[in-house]
């Protein structure tokens, strides 16, 4: 196992994530889901500058991406979306995305279950033929009630895996379980060898360490099953906007270089711009409490 980051909290360059991380025993980086955003070609070779890897990337399932979307056109366009994460993950030389196939945030059905259960399969299939000409994997990631109908448990997850490839793996994050399992622990043994991506924030959002899931027990339960992949930094940090706030300065009020996409997709995971000073304390604390675990 290694430690790696999702950069998608923060709106700020590349090269400040990856200076930042790299002194902080951070192995590799699972890139923000917005191609467009990024030269593969200058990304690959800012990341090999500073001896850093790109592990993959998360779908951003924002807007009108949806693989689980009445309209045809839509999933079409969502399909597309997928496939260029995909391609640019591989010239990026990284191994895997993890696939939201919903949009996060829309919590009301298009169809009848097999409807869209249907229109997801197909999409899917669609999305792995793509991933295997360009030799990067899928891991397909449950979220929380509150953030999709859709599916979100890992058992659900597994379904659309193994109805799409042997090959579909499921990615889990330790928020979600610990909100949607009976057993987490239990969860992360029955997807097994499914097992491809591993995402942490603590049960509250904040880095892991500052909750109170086990993160000895997580790691061990990771080892027993033989997982060898990324354990990747992902914590959300919620805003208290009342007196009793433990960080009041932890939003940055005058941010810069932030879409107003990206800025809808934090806030809508009860966040916001978070401080550099503030995000960087959240990213030691991650690596604090999970590499004496996994080295």
């Amino acid at each position: 196992m290694h430690l790696s980051t999702h950069n998608w909290m923060r709106a700020e360059p590349l090269e400040t994530t990856v200076r930042r991380i790299k002194k902080m025993g951070y192995e590799s980086i699972e890139i923000s889901g917005e191609p467009d955003q990024y030269d593969t070609k200058e990304t690959l070779a800012l990341l090999k500058e500073h001896d850093m890897r790109c592990w993959g990337a998360v779908t951003l399932t924002l807007g009108e991406r949806n693989l689980a979307a009445r309209d045809q056109g839509q999933r079409e366009r969502s399909v597309d979306y997928v496939k260029s994460v995909l391609t640019m993950v591989s010239e990026l030389e990284g191994e895997i995305i993890t696939l939201v196939p919903a949009t996060v945030g829309k919590v009301v059905p298009d169809g009848t279950p097999e409807e869209e259960w249907g229109w997801v399969v197909d999409a899917t299939k669609e999305c792995f033929h793509h991933a295997k000409k360009v030799g990067v994997r899928i891991a397909v990631e449950p979220l929380n009630r509150f953030e999709t109908y859709f599916f979100n448990r890992g058992a659900q997850a597994l379904a659309l895996a193994d109805a799409v490839s042997p090959e579909v793996g499921v990615c889990l994050d330790a928020f979600h379980l610990n909100i949607e399992e009976e057993d987490m622990f239990q969860t992360i043994r029955d997807i097994g060898d499914r097992l491809f991506d591993f995402h942490v924030a603590d049960n509250n959002r904040f880095a892991a360490g500052l909750g109170h899931i086990d993160w000895p027990r997580v790691i061990q339960t990771l080892r027993d099953i033989g997982y060898d992949g990324a354990v990747t930094n992902e914590f959300v940090a919620p805003v208290d906007r009342t007196p009793a706030a433990p960080y009041p300065d932890m939003v940055d009020t005058n941010p810069v270089d932030i879409s107003p996409e990206q800025l809808k997709f934090i806030q809508d995971h009860g966040s916001s711009v978070l401080t550099e000073e503030f995000y960087a304390e959240q990213m030691q604390i991650t690596a604090d409490t999970i590499l004496p675990l996994i080295k």
